[in-house]
């Protein structure tokens, strides 16, 4: 239960902290690995349904939107950080998959406005070449 602290190392990408422990009692030394605990709210999808939040799937479609494109997977990775951010200080238990949409259409908007179009296009479902011109013409002022 009495554990000394004698070295503290954090993961080259970040995600945890490593740490070499000594027992106060018996000397005998060991490591433990600390992580934070995230909880993102769960997904409430259009047709009612409810999914847990999942980094991966705001990637893909990034990166679908992206190909192609002079866009840095750095950059990439902040944009989903700060919807990352905004998901979490919500504080909510449920987040609408529209509001996610809605926050990644933004951070394409800023990172290249051909994804940006590229994923409205698909995100919104234009019904005819009007919904598109519009859209165009809202990048392009």
């Amino acid at each position: 239960m009495d554990t000394q602290v004698a070295e503290t190392r954090v993961a080259e990408d970040g995600d945890f902290v490593r740490r070499r422990r000594q027992c106060a009692a018996c000397e005998k030394r060991f490591t433990t690995y600390e992580r934070p605990d995230v909880n993102f709210p769960s997904v409430v999808k259009k047709d009612g349904r409810r999914i847990d939040y999942e980094r991966a799937k705001v990637a893909s479609s990034m990166k679908l939107a992206l190909r192609k494109r002079p866009v840095s997977t750095e950059q990439i990775d902040g944009a989903i950080e700060r919807i990352e951010e905004k998901l979490l200080a919500l504080g909510l238990r449920e987040v609408t998959s529209t509001r996610i949409g809605e926050w990644v259409m933004r951070e394409l908007k800023k990172l290249d406005k051909v994804a940006y179009v590229r994923f409205a296009s698909v995100y919104r479902s234009f019904e005819d070449i009007d919904e598109f011109k519009t859209l165009v013409n809202e990048v392009n002022n």
